[in-house]
């Protein structure tokens, strides 16, 4: 069976190429998102916090012999601890400052933490495998559905769902919202602000890096594979709108589909459509898809 000239197994299997690019788009864009519209800070080392996920997943297993599974769950862990340490040293200092100062500051970051890993490990990717119990494919008739893809796209979106769950639904979402409004306010019901604050940039960064350990056995592990992805980050956050939870993620779901469907019928512009949606929605609604029009 074909459509519009192209086999239905292929365009399935670039449909669900797109829904797992869409899957890593919905989730750092998540992270950038949180970042954001609670701290108001553009967030430039967010690929690098991707990387370093996927890196530290590839170095546990080579030198200690750790495996996909504990990771999932560590290296989120450690990159959200250097994301405490980030925000307590760095990103203090500038929360009164325009933009353009955290912008620039987390630029410089990202470069400098992928310089340090380029130094050390080169450019050329670094193979991880897939996990044991994910191997191989399943035959649903229409299609072969490889098993750690289908993986992928459920952990995504359960982990995404979650997040937009607490942030818009209970009273720590609450209290996390209101202390970027008002800090004085929330600190006289006994909230630490500044804690909470430095709390939810390390939650962010372990976003980035739970995703860098999904992306570890789909993508080579290198230390600029955070820049390959962080530009389309940003424009999948800027059309669903700054700040935007179910924004990102929607859209970031949604444009890895459109991503993939572009691959099939117009393969030379599916590296820039992305982009062709951003000028079109800025022209549109300059505040994103689900942005808040001041």
């Amino acid at each position: 069976m074909e459509i519009f000239g192209v086999s239905l197994p292929g365009l399935m299997s670039q449909l669900l190429l797109g829904l797992v690019n869409g899957s890593f788009y919905a989730i750092l864009s998540l992270g950038l998102a949180v970042i954001f519209g609670l701290l108001n800070v553009i967030n430039f080392a967010h690929g690098a916090l991707f990387m370093l996920g996927a890196m530290c997943t590839w170095m546990a297993m080579s030198y200690f012999g750790i495996n996909y599974w504990v990771m999932l769950i560590l290296s989120p862990v450690l990159v959200g601890i250097l994301g405490v340490l980030i925000e307590r040293f760095l990103l203090r200092w500038i929360y009164k400052l325009d933009h353009l100062y955290g912008l620039l500051l987390t630029l410089g970051l990202s470069l400098l933490i992928e310089g340090v890993f380029r130094s050390v490990y080169g450019v050329s990717g670094l193979g991880y495998d897939t996990p044991e119990l994910l191997e191989g494919a399943t035959n649903l008739g229409f299609m072969i559905l490889p098993n750690y893809r289908a993986w992928v796209v459920v952990a995504s979106i359960v982990v995404c769902v979650a997040t937009w769950f607490v942030i818009e639904k209970t009273r720590i979402g609450a209290y996390l919202r209101a202390g970027t409004e008002n800090p004085r306010l929330v600190e006289a019901f006994g909230v630490n602000v500044p804690v909470m604050i430095t709390l939810t940039y390390a939650f962010g960064a372990a976003l980035a890096a739970f995703a860098g350990v999904l992306a570890a056995p789909v993508y080579q592990v290198t230390p600029l594979m955070g820049q390959n992805l962080i530009i389309v980050v940003f424009a999948v956050v800027v059309i669903g709108g700054m700040g935007s939870i179910m924004g990102s993620i929607l859209t970031g779901l949604a444009l890895g589909v459109i991503e993939g469907l572009t691959k099939v019928f117009w393969p030379e512009a599916s590296s820039t459509v992305v982009f062709f949606i951003m000028v079109i929605v800025l022209l549109i609604r300059p505040a994103g898809l689900f942005g808040k029009e001041k």
